[in-house]
């Protein structure tokens, strides 16, 4: 089972530049959590805090009991060793194949025997649907493939905590729904806290149990899903409806006269190409693939949000219920019926880009929520 990550006063400076500064948060044991933020805002910097390859000026980042800006070369080298992480680009060895490239991390930090890693090595590349592929190049494969190896790879040593660098990056929507099942049922099987880096709005909706939001050098809002997507908070609002309304702008944040403008030319019927402006509401979330157990996290997180609803807004409250009691939408924050239909991922011919292993069948998503 994954632990808890808990952040304290972070903050992190390259020279006289602020990344961001005074962030504290805490990543529930055994959830899937995504840290969100426009392009720019430190994400990957807070990613590569966690796991020590940057060392924040102030803060404590405490990793099952331990603080990891203060322990020991030692402490800090066992710490790692509950982390797989998977970068953007998959950082794989581009002299050896797959299978090689995925047994790495048993060879170097185990004395498991070649007959035990190959074992272990073969139900990784299954389960990120690579087999077959073992023996190719990463040159040889598409980006969606060695994202695939990537987390093949940091799946073998069966860590406690997964950090996922924008796992969208260079792959289709198609591709990415896929990718982001995998790592639901990766949750649901081994209950390892997940961490997700993006700024993909469909993945930050329909994927975590909760959600960060960075900006501005600081941590806006840190929460259950259902928190985020029902919040008025405008940096939150604006940036999970994709929307031209609100505090951020193209190169940097705008000022008090450019939201103003903005918000005179919406009201006198200006249409800027946006999505619709408010698309606040709590969607399904996506479930583990047919066949898999519900995950564990899901009620953890549903009772945490339980405790916290009295200290809501009223609409808010209406919409968190009703996403509870299985009503999905807009509307259900006004006290209206709106359940959204699951959609199925489809691929007209599968080919050797498309999980065969998750190839379960639906693409489902489902509801549910650390103020």
């Amino acid at each position: 089972m994954g632990v808890e990550v808990s952040v304290e006063g972070l903050t992190k400076s390259f020279g006289s530049q602020t990344i961001w500064q005074d962030v504290s948060l805490t990543l529930p044991q055994g959830e899937v959590s995504a840290l969100l933020g426009p392009s720019g805002t430190g994400k990957s910097v807070f990613l590569k805090s966690l796991i020590g390859l940057l060392r924040p000026e102030r803060g404590r980042i405490i990793i099952d009991g331990t603080d990891i800006l203060q322990c020991s070369s030692k402490e800090l080298y066992e710490i790692r060793q509950m982390f797989g992480v998977l970068f953007q680009d998959g950082a794989l060895f581009g002299s050896m194949d797959l299978y090689d490239n995925v047994a790495f991390p048993l060879r170097e930090h185990t004395k498991k025997s070649e007959s035990d890693i190959r074992k272990i090595v073969m139900e990784k590349l299954e389960l990120n649907g690579l087999i077959g592929a073992e023996h190719k190049l990463p040159g040889e494969i598409s980006g969606g493939m060695r994202k695939r190896a990537g987390l093949a790879r940091a799946l073998v040593l069966d860590p406690k905590i997964i950090l996922v660098d924008e796992p969208d990056s260079g792959l289709d929507p198609v591709r990415t729904t896929y990718l982001s099942q995998l790592l639901i049922d990766i949750n649901t099987e081994i209950d390892a806290t997940i961490l997700i880096v993006t700024h993909n709005i469909n993945l930050a909706r329909t994927v975590p149990d909760n959600l960060g939001m960075l900006f501005r050098k600081h941590l806006v809002m840190f929460g259950p899903r259902e928190v985020l997507l029902t919040s008025d908070e405008p940096v939150v609002k604006q940036f999970l409806n994709g929307s031209k309304i609100g505090p951020i702008g193209m190169s940097e944040e705008k000022d008090d006269a450019q939201m103003a403008a903005e918000l005179a030319q919406k009201e006198a019927g200006h249409h800027d190409g946006s999505p619709d402006d408010d698309v606040r509401g709590v969607i399904r979330q996506m479930e583990a693939s047919p066949g898999l157990p519900v995950r564990a996290a899901v009620g953890r997180r549903q009772a945490r949000v339980r405790e916290i609803l009295h200290t809501l807004p009223p609409e808010a409250q209406r919409g968190i219920v009703a996403s509870l009691e299985g009503r999905y939408g807009p509307d259900s924050m006004d006290g209206d019926y709106a359940a959204e239909p699951v959609h199925h991922a489809a691929v007209d011919e599968p080919d050797t880009e498309v999980f065969a292993a998750v190839d379960r069948g639906a693409h489902h998503v489902r509801g549910d929520g650390n103020v």
